[in-house]
This record gives structure tokens, C-alpha cells and sequence, in this order.
């Protein structure tokens, strides 16, 4: 294990990434087994976009998953999975049982016709077989598609057609909460539209009635009686794909962002050890699903690499009552907990009766993702959660960086609400103006860019390279564009102040929309609120608030006035709501992403295209918002 332990070793460690990365990342790429050891560290060009490390090199990463633990950790847990209903017995695959499954799995693979190269989609609840699954891919070097299976027909269509799977993988159907979700319907509808797909194999989670089509679809269980336990993995190139992950855009189909092998494996491992301050024996609990980057990198590869403990959970936070997070972490005894803003203020909505009841003393660390969190989020968490002992770690990345890229390092870095703090080794953040100008100094605000690569990086959008490029370099020349907005304050601490085309300009006034949000959070009745840029006559553009009130006796116009007093106190009158809509919910997908081009078009009072709505958690309060906006 390679962790920073004090904040002088970090600025060590950061100087020397700096000073000479490829002899940095070489040295974090040393740690692990590779076949053939690379030939070249890194070889790059912004402008192509190209970019290779470890060129040369040879490797399978289930290999350092999962063979190399067999000595010394054969018999540690190596998956913990705590199912949808409570009652229900969950399961502990050691690693050596997890090594197996995944052979046997791999075996089944091969037996209906993966190959290296072939693409296979995964559309499964959050049982350990999608894990499996995930490792079984990469094992044989099929490339994965995990797609979230709470993604309508047509999503998983438009994904399945763009990365031409063979093969999909599948469960009967899902738990959620209290429902039951038809997977395999879903699937069946896709593949109507999906003359690639010559297999699909069916896990059976719910024991519901489905159709299986002759000589395409076939049993997980029944393919798995024939399989061998033992499967030799299949040697990669370093720059060889290890999957693709869809991220929609607001406009245009979504994007098929591609990761490799060996840049992957060392980045998500060092980034994990490092961020969380991993402990041999902790048990790490990431509440995403694997359909998103976070579950790829931090519930599967990041932890098993590092030979932790990783914890599954397939159900939702809110049922059978709010309280089962809490309950989770006191029944394993939990160390690292980390989840989103989003699930944090449902829960602190929900109120203190459901954290009461637990000890939560075992946890050490905790940690958010998908957004910035704001104060009074992040103060809650702190106070009851971590009962003021645990370090948060606000985390910033995306799906394109494959790990953590701005941080705090859990303990080490002086946390500060609302900010990710700096950078982590490796890590050459730069702030530019609209122009690509580079904004130096502290204090200041502009555009986040990233001036050097990382082993972690995007190598391009699934066979469309002109769009990777198009979309990530060449808004400013040789430079990565996160597409965030950015402050970095008087002691050199980021702070994301959400994406670009979020950030509204009022009267000449660059003004984040988290920001405002953040302020609006900050009302003892306000649960939730989403704001957006409409056109104004004078200003150019104005600012759209949805707020959701959890006192349905407030008088609304007093509640409005209230709002924006504590927008002007904590920003300024340039940053007050020109309107303010009270909702009693606001447009999320099912992976709790509010859907903001509906409520821009809302809010300039265009109801002609919303577009998909399929992919809403509940798409009727599109109307109902629609029906309540203030003109």
C-alpha cells in the first residue's frame, strides 16, 4: 500500500507528481502484477485527442483484483451484500470464493460466445452477480456496458446499438424499495430494436414470470452447472478497453466514454488508498449503483484492487424507513461511508428519530459524491452521522476521470464546507477565462481545466473520437475542459461551483447555480431547490428557483420573501430569484439526477419538447410543475 499519511507528505508527494510524472505514476504502476512491464510511461497530445500510459505494457486487471489476494487474503471478505428487504439473508464471498465465481462465470461467458473485444451489456439490479459479471468481462477481455437497470427500454436500446453488444446480461426482475421491478420486460423491448444481441442470460432474482426466447435466451443458473471453476484471464494490453459507460448529455444521445486497462487500475487503487485512508480490515460502504462510474470505480475495482472489503447494497435508503443506512453501518460495522448530497438531505428531511436508534460509532471516514454538497447537507451529515469525529471528504470527478480528482484526504487536508479542497497528486488543475486565458493567483473564479494527463483519463467516446474531442478539448487549446465552473479561494481550496452551461450571467455577473441553491438550502423549511437561467429584458438572464417546502401551512409570499433575504445575505442582491416556484417534487432520473433542461424550458415557458421523460422517476410532475409555474 502506497498511502500519505501527514499534509507535508502530500505536498511532497505532489511536488514530485508534478515535477516529473511519468516517474511518479511509474512508481504507483510498480506495485501491481503485470505480465510484461511497459515499454513507455506516457505518450500524449491534447490536440489529437491521444493518450497512452503504459504503453506496452501487459495485464489482466481481475488478475490484480483477485489472484494476487489469494495468498495471505484468500479467506477475507472481499464483497459484503446487504439485500433490498432486511429480512432477507445477505452474503460474504471471500476473495477466494469470489475468484471462483468469477472463473465460473467467465466460463459461461465463453460458452455463449464472448470473446476479447466483444462488447456485453449489463442491465441487473445491484446483486453480487453484477460484480461477477463486471470481472468476468474483463477477465476473457470482453468490454462492459454496465447500464443502470432503471433506464427505460429506449435508453438501453440507444446503449446496446452504439457499442453493438452480443451478448446481455440480465436479471428476471428487481427489488426496489417495496416494488418490484420488471427487468426482463425491459430488456425484451429493447432488443426489439438490437439485431446485434445474439444472447442473453437471465439471473433470477425475483422468481417473476418472464418469456425466454428460444435459442437466445438461456439461465444463469443452468449455464453456470456446466462451468468450470478455474478460467485463465486473458492478457490485455495496458491500452486495450476494459469498458465503456454511457453519461447522458443534456443534449445530443448519450456519450459512450471508454477507459483502459492499466491507466484505470492504478488510478482508481492509488485514489482509493489515498482519499478514503484505506486501513487493512475496513469495511468500505459506497451506496452507488455499479450502472455509474462511481459503483465501477469505488464498490468494484478501486477496493477489491486494494484488497478491502467492499459492501453492496441493492435496496434504497428510505425503506422500510429512513433509518437503514444507520442500519447497515452498525450491522458490519462500517468504517468508510460514502454517498451522495442528494440521499443525505432525503434523509435529514426525513429527521434525527431514524438516526437516533444507532450507535454509528464504527465509522472513521465518510465521504460524498455526484454534486457539490451544500453547508447545512454537509454540517448534518457531520454532526449526527460522524458525531463530529469523522473527516468528510467532498470529492470531485466525473465519469470521464474514472477516480477522485479534487479532494480532501480523509484526516490530512483541513476540511472546509462546500469546497473539495486541492487537487490530489497527479492532479494539474487550472482556472481559465471565457477566452482560455489562465486565471492565476488566488481568490478568483473561472472555468476548470486540466492541463496535464492522468492515468485515469478518458481515451474517447465509443466510436465517435471526433465528439470525445469536440466535447472535452477543444473549447480551450491543450487543456482537458471539465465543462465546471470553479472558485479557488484565498487558501487555494477548489470549490466546483457546478457545470458551465449551470453557471447563469446576470447582468454581467457570472452566477453558479449551486451557489444560489446552497444559499436557498439554507431556510429551516427548504428541502430541495434547482435553479436555472430564464431570459430577462434587462439582465439578459434572470434566475427560475423550484423549491420544495416541507411546512405546507407557510404562506407562500412571506416564504418567497424569506428566500431571497437569504440569498442577498449570503450572496448578494445580484444572485436573488426573480421568481420562485414552490413544487412538491422536481424532475429526477431514477439515479437521483434532476433533469434541469425541463425546468429551463419551464421556466421560459416553453412546454413544446421535453424530450425522453421515461428515464423520471416519476414523470408526472412534469405536468405539475408545468401547471404551477410562475409567469
Amino acid at each position: 500500500m502506497d498511502r500519505i499519511t501527514t499534509i507535508e507528505q502530500y505536498q511532497a508527494e505532489y511536488e514530485k507528481s508534478i515535477a516529473n510524472p511519468e516517474s511518479f505514476w511509474a512508481g504507483k504502476a510498480e506495485q501491481f502484477f503485470w505480465r510484461k512491464k511497459w515499454d513507455r510511461v506516457l505518450e500524449w497530445n491534447f490536440s489529437a485527442p491521444s493518450v497512452k500510459w503504459f504503453s506496452g505494457g501487459r495485464l489482466n486487471i481481475t488478475e490484480n483484483c483477485l489472484d494476487r489476494h489469494l495468498q495471505g487474503k484468500a479467506e477475507n471478505p472481499a464483497i459484503i451484500w446487504e439485500p433490498n428487504t432486511p429480512e432477507e439473508p445477505g452474503r460474504i464471498l471471500s476473495y477466494k470464493q469470489l475468484y471462483e465465481e468469477v472463473c465460473r462465470f467467465a466460463n459461461v461467458l465463453k460458452k455463449n460466445g464472448a470473446k476479447k473485444g466483444d462488447r456485453v451489456c449489463i442491465y441487473m439490479p445491484m446483486v453480487p452477480e453484477l460484480a461477477i459479471a463486471v470481472l468476468a468481462c474483463a477477465r476473457i477481455g470482453a468490454i462492459h456496458n454496465v447500464v443502470f437497470a432503471g433506464f427505460s427500454a429506449q435508453s438501453l436500446s440507444g446503449r446496446i446499438q452504439d457499442s453493438d453488444c452480443t451478448i446481455v446480461l440480465c436479471s428476471d426482475g428487481a427489488y426496489r424499495g417495496a416494488k418490484v421491478i420488471p427487468i426482463k420486460e425491459v430488456v425484451d423491448e429493447a432488443l426489439e430494436t438490437c439485431p446485434s444481441v445474439q444472447r442473453v442470460i437471465v439471473f433470477q432474482r425475483t422468481n417473476s414470470s418472464i418469456k425466454m426466447l428460444d435459442g437466445r435466451d438461456v439461465y444463469w443458473a443452468e449455464e453456470l452447472k456446466k462451468a468450470d471453476a478455474s478460467c485463465e484471464a486473458v492478457e490485455m494490453d495496458a491500452e486495450d478497453m476494459l469498458f465503456i459507460l454511457y453519461t447522458s448529455g443534456s443534449t445530443g444521445k448519450p456519450k459512450g466514454v471508454v477507459h483502459t486497462c492499466g491507466g484505470y487500475m492504478v488510478y482508481t487503487k492509488y485514489t482509493f488508498e489515498n482519499v478514503f485512508q484505506y486501513n487493512p480490515g475496513d469495511v468500505f460502504f459506497c451506496t452507488a449503483d455499479i450502472g455509474w462510474i462511481t459503483g465501477h470505480s469505488y464498490i468494484v475495482y478501486g477496493p477489491l484492487l486494494a484488497g478491502a472489503t467492499t459492501l453492496m447494497f441493492e435496496g434504497v435508503p428510505t425503506w422500510p424507513d429512513a433509518g437503514r443506512f444507520w442500519k447497515i453501518i452498525d450491522k458490519y460495522k462500517v468504517n468508510i461511508f460514502y454517498t451522495a448530497p442528494t440521499a443525505l438531505r432525503a434523509l435529514q428531511a426525513s429527521g434525527l428519530d431514524f438516526v437516533k436508534p444507532y450507535k454509528l460509532n464504527s465509522l472513521r471516514v465518510l465521504g460524498t459524491v455526484g454534486e457539490p454538497i451544500n453547508v447545512e447537507a454537509w454540517n448534518w451529515y457531520d454532526q449526527n452521522i460522524g458525531k463530529g469525529k469523522c473527516p468528510i471528504v467532498d470529492t470531485w470527478w466525473q465519469t470521464e476521470t474514472a477516480g477522485i480528482m479534487i479532494s480532501p484526504l480523509a484526516g490530512i487536508t483541513k476540511t472546509k464546507p462546500g469546497y473539495a479542497t486541492l487537487p490530489l497528486p497527479g492532479i494539474q488543475p487550472i482556472l481559465v477565462d471565457n477566452e482560455g486565458k489562465e486565471i492565476s493567483g488566488n481568490g478568483v473564479e473561472g472555468n476548470l481545466c486540466i492541463r496535464f494527463p492522468w492515468p485515469g483519463m478518458i481515451r474517447t467516446t465509443y466510436g465517435d473520437h471526433e465528439r470525445c474531442r469536440q466535447n472535452y478539448f477543444a473549447t480551450y487549446k491543450n487543456l482537458y475542459f471539465t465543462g465546471d465552473g470553479c472558485k479557488r479561494d484565498e487558501d487555494g481550496y477548489y470549490r466546483i461551483t457546478g457545470r458551465v452551461d449551470d453557471v447563469i450571467n446576470v447582468s454581467g455577473h457570472r452566477i453558479g447555480t449551486a451557489e444560489v441553491e446552497n444559499a436557498i438550502n439554507q431556510h429551516p423549511d427548504i428541502v430541495e431547490s434547482a435553479v436555472v437561467g430564464y431570459p430577462h429584458d434587462i439582465k439578459g438572464q434572470g434566475l427560475y428557483a423550484y423549491v420544495i417546502s416541507s411546512n405546507q401551512q407557510h404562506d407562500l409570499d412571506l416564504l418567497r420573501k424569506e428566500i431571497a433575504a437569504i440569498v442577498n445575505k449570503a450572496i448578494g442582491p445580484i444572485a436573488r430569484p426573480d421568481k420562485i416556484q414552490i413544487v412538491p417534487g422536481l424532475p429526477k432520473t431514477r439515479s437521483g439526477k434532476i433533469m434541469r433542461r425541463i425546468l429551463r424550458k419551464i421556466a421560459e415557458g416553453d412546454f413544446s419538447n421535453f424530450g425522453d421523460i421515461s428515464t423520471l422517476l416519476d414523470p408526472t410532475i412534469v405536468e405539475t410543475i408545468k401547471g404551477d409555474r410562475v409567469s
